[in-house]
């Protein structure tokens, strides 16, 4: 069973349309938490493509740099062969160079003698002629021994005009001094076929570096980007010191904001990125959350506007219905309360007098010869006189526990909660006094024209088990106060004194 106090909100307008309004904001936000969840569930997805691609493209670019290393090493341990200098030119190419041909876009590969000079060449035989010592790698190898391979930065080939990125090793002479170098160099459009493949988007990026920052390439390639070094800015450092993750920041090179998913590539000296640009990973998002987001608001403002008109109706309704309620309980001439409330409220009143032991008065007051006023005068003035009867009567009280109501014709009753007959007596004389104040102009009548007579009644607690008749003496009351001449009060005996007066006649 609902409790009282729930049921009576239930019940309340502003109960319900306090949830038509909660309802859609309600609604609101677990659509903006679902269109987090579904943002957060984009960024996963670009975050687990990115990590996907970079390994792809990491696996190919380690494998492709172990082939030329081997086919390096392989060099070196041929050189090493007996004989091999008494082989003829060609026989002595084919002998090096043996695995070579797998190496996939492989640029040139040549070996150079302590003075920088090509003196083994893959491609040519005799070996095409230049010098190398003012190349990095050459400078670096003859520096250190203990270099292993070196990758060196992308270079245009002096013999082929190519763009390309070199591997190389030392070569050492038998007492351990610098010997020379064998090397061997990827060509950048490996790196253009293989980024090629890959979607990106219109602002997406991928980056090959070296550990000191300089990129050999980028995809979309800008001839211009080869060679620059961004080592200092805070994406490149991040590279550098964390070796691998993701992160979110705007590009030194075109200011676009992207998400960058970074590795280093097997035990090389190099760094990759794949970079998404965060307004193309929520486009699809964005997309949603407008769709949504708008039909939500719309149907939520519809909710809302329902709602309140809802409400609107149902206040109006309820100020109809209590309109009605007092219409039904009111006198339509008079304004006063009518014998329905009178009934109401004296019912209540005489419980309480029971059980509170409280005095009650009543006083039945009854216009004196108003049917002359109706032959005489016409209804209408008859209508004007009970209107200033009622407005006289409600002059005389002034508590807010007192009702004067109009309970027929011309007749009219004020009932008195917590009043004994003197009080009623006071009350009574007042009404005598307003209303030999009352005069209708319009019918010539001036002020005393119009008399009342009253009867009066007392309840009390000693008589409560006579209440039901009160309204009955305070009546007869009033027929004596009209016998004995009108416009004056009579005053009913008490319970008691007919109670005790019925036992001296039995």
């Amino acid at each position: 069973m609902i409790p009282p106090r729930l049921a009576r909100r239930l019940r309340s307008t502003r109960t319900w349309i306090a949830v038509g309004v909660l309802a859609p904001l309600g609604m609101l936000l677990v659509s903006g938490l679902m269109l987090l969840d579904l943002r957060r569930d984009a960024w996963d997805k670009a975050e687990q493509t990115s990590r996907n691609l970079l390994q792809v493209i990491e696996r190919d670019i380690a494998r492709n740099v172990e082939v030329i290393d081997l086919t390096l090493r392989a060099v070196q341990d041929n050189l090493r062969a007996p004989g091999l200098a008494r082989l003829d030119p060609a026989m002595r190419q084919l002998v090096l160079f043996d695995r070579a041909a797998t190496a996939r876009d492989l640029g040139v590969m040549f070996v150079l003698d302590e003075n920088g000079d090509v003196v083994e060449d893959a491609a040519a035989s005799p070996p095409r002629k230049g010098n190398y010592t003012d190349r990095d790698y050459f400078q670096a190898h003859k520096a250190n021994r203990h270099l292993g391979l070196y990758v060196g930065r992308p270079i245009v080939s002096r013999l082929t005009g190519e763009r390309m990125v070199n591997f190389s090793r030392r070569i050492d002479k038998p007492d351990g001094s610098f010997g020379g170098l064998v090397l061997g160099s990827l060509k950048l459009s490996y790196f253009g076929r293989l980024f090629d493949q890959i979607g990106l988007g219109r602002d997406g990026a991928i980056n090959l570096y070296l550990r000191d920052g300089t990129r050999i390439t980028r995809h979309p390639y800008l001839e211009a980007d080869v060679g620059v070094n961004i080592a200092g800015s805070r994406t490149f450092d991040r590279f550098a010191r964390e070796g691998s993750g993701a992160f979110v920041e705007t590009s030194v090179r075109d200011g676009v904001r992207r998400l960058y998913t970074f590795t280093r590539v097997g035990d090389l000296p190099l760094i990759l990125n794949v970079a998404l640009a965060v307004d193309e990973v929520e486009a699809g998002w964005r997309t949603k959350a407008i769709v949504i987001g708008t039909v939500v608001l719309v149907l939520c403002g519809l909710t809302v506007a329902l709602s309140l008109l809802f409400g609107r109706e149902l206040r109006r309704r309820a100020a109809m219905q209590a309109e009605l309620a007092r219409l039904s309980l009111t006198d339509a001439l008079t304004g006063l309360p009518n014998r329905r409330r009178f009934d109401e409220t004296f019912g209540r009143a005489v419980k309480s007098v029971g059980r509170t032991g409280k005095p009650l008065s009543l006083l039945v007051v009854d216009a004196d010869h108003f049917k002359r006023f109706n032959d005489r005068h016409g209804h209408a003035v008859g209508d004007e006189v009970l209107r200033g009867l009622a407005h006289c009567l409600s002059a005389s009280v002034h508590r807010p526990d007192d009702l004067v109501a109009r309970v027929g014709g011309e007749e009219f009753a004020l009932l008195l909660p917590d009043t004994d007959v003197e009080g009623a007596a006071r009350i009574a004389a007042k009404v005598h006094e307003t209303v030999a104040t009352l005069g209708v102009a319009s019918a010539g009548l001036a002020a005393g024209g119009v008399t009342v007579s009253v009867g009066l009644a007392v309840a009390n607690g000693a008589g409560a088990d006579a209440m039901d008749d009160l309204y009955r003496r305070a009546d007869a009351a009033l027929y004596e106060a009209k016998a004995a001449g009108r416009n004056r009060t009579s005053r009913a005996p008490s319970a008691v004194s007919r109670r005790e007066g019925d036992k001296v006649a039995a």
